[in-house]
């Protein structure tokens, strides 16, 4: 593994979080070539200064480390090892090896399964996803959970200060889509419960958002109160991260509990709170729409 510092970065995948790390890459000095499905979402990053690629192989022919931000198993698999795939880049067998940090939400097993295929051509991977939704990633502040060898997590993490301020190597490889799982997990469970509290409220005539002030403030205080609360108090369903996304999530986490026996109740009410929400139209709506399984309005 080469010493050399890394100056050169390359994203695939610039949905709602995507878009902004990658911008905040470029904010950091770093050189950067992007690719998107859809091109014109790389259009805006083209106007900043970052060069646009035709495939993930040319970003990663540009690049030391690529970063990947799609939205699913199969998408990752495609972008790596599918027509025109990073892993058909030139690049890969150079001899300082190319480096590639997943920030996609996916399968543990999975995971360690790319790597293993990637490491066969002289690429590293890092998987890192995140948390801190979409105001984390245009601030550059949001929590990074990383698996894969040290000494590459060592070398990757100016790039990531880039676009985080939490980071840390939880594990070996897979390791950091067990810990986001983990996460997803909290995320989900506590949302429920403000969820709830707000249908407690607003069905016993308390005002809303004077509940949220002061239940935050104590040991019911939380992100999801303090910033969700907020907006499902004023009808504001507008995604940071959508429901859609966070039913993939959490079948991810509802299969990998269920190869190792455990029975996770509080993962399959959030799975049903969210499906009801997806059911009724709802699952481009940001996860606070969870909040439409209780109806009516909350102010």
């Amino acid at each position: 593994m080469s010493d050399e510092p890394i100056r050169r970065a390359g994203y695939v995948g610039l949905g709602i979080m995507g878009s902004a790390m990658a911008a905040n890459l470029l904010k950091a000095g770093f050189a950067l070539t992007v690719w998107n499905r859809s091109a014109s979402k790389c259009e805006l990053l083209r106007q900043a200064g970052a060069k646009v690629a035709a495939s993930p192989a040319e970003v990663a022919s540009a690049s030391q480390v690529v970063c990947i931000n799609v939205t699913d198993t199969p998408d990752v698999e495609a972008v790596l090892f599918g027509d025109k795939g990073i892993a058909t880049s030139g690049a890969t067998s150079g001899g300082a090896g190319l480096i590639v940090i997943d920030h996609s939400t996916i399968s543990p097993a999975a995971t360690r399964e790319f790597a293993a295929r990637l490491a066969k051509q002289n690429v590293t991977l890092i998987d890192a996803p995140v948390s801190g939704g979409d105001v984390g990633a245009k601030q550059g502040t949001l929590s990074i959970m990383a698996g894969g060898p040290q000494q590459v997590f060592d070398r990757c993490l100016p790039l990531l200060q880039a676009m985080g301020k939490n980071i840390t190597l939880v594990g070996d490889s897979g390791a950091g889509q067990l810990c986001k799982a983990c996460n997803q997990i909290a995320v989900s469970c506590s949302l429920m419960g403000v969820v709830e509290a707000i249908a407690l409220a607003r069905s016993g005539g308390l005002d809303v958002m004077k509940m949220i002030e002061v239940v935050k403030a104590g040991a019911g205080g939380s992100w999801q109160i303090s910033n969700l609360g907020p907006k499902i108090a004023q009808n504001d369903f507008a995604p940071g991260f959508m429901i859609d996304l966070v039913l993939k999530d959490l079948a991810i986490v509802a299969d990998y509990a269920a190869q190792g026996g455990l029975d996770l109740k509080g993962v399959q009410q959030a799975l049903a709170y969210f499906q009801q929400a997806a059911d009724q139209g709802a699952g481009r709506d940001g996860t606070q729409a969870m909040a439409k399984v209780f109806g009516g309005t909350f102010h």
